[in-house]
This record gives structure tokens, sequence and C-alpha cells, in this order.
């Protein structure tokens, strides 16, 4: 497994999709990125599963006022 990755995410308050890059050696993480299309920070859950060699995203906005 490489040492990063990019992934192309959609934004869960505008759906504007954004190129998310991530670093796979700090292991399973949390954090939060903003939108370059409405600002809004996107909060990403990574999760890393060396056995498999698999990573998974989640992808949401972190706030549950959105409708």
């Amino acid at each position: 497994m490489s040492s990063h990755g990019e992934s192309w995410v959609k934004c869960p308050h505008c759906d504007h999709r954004i190129l998310l890059s991530y670093e796979i050696s700090d292991g399973s993480q949390e954090f939060y990125q903003d939108c370059s299309a409405c600002c809004h920070p996107i909060h990403i859950n990574m999760e890393i599963d060396e056995q498999h060699k698999t990573i998974r995203l989640f992808i949401d906005a972190d706030d549950e006022q959105i409708f």
C-alpha cells in the first residue's frame, strides 16, 4: 500500500465534487477539509484495514442541522 492516496468525494453541503488527498502512513484518522466551492467544513473519517489492504472513507457534514 502506498503512503498517500486521492479520491473524488462529494461535498455533503453543496454536492460539489472535490479531489481529496490523504496520508495513509498516519493510519486510520478523522479530519476536516473545507469544500473548495461552498467553503463549509467536510468531516472525513478514514479507516485503513492493513490486513485486507483497503481504505474506507466516510464523508458527512458533521452538522445535524443539514436538511
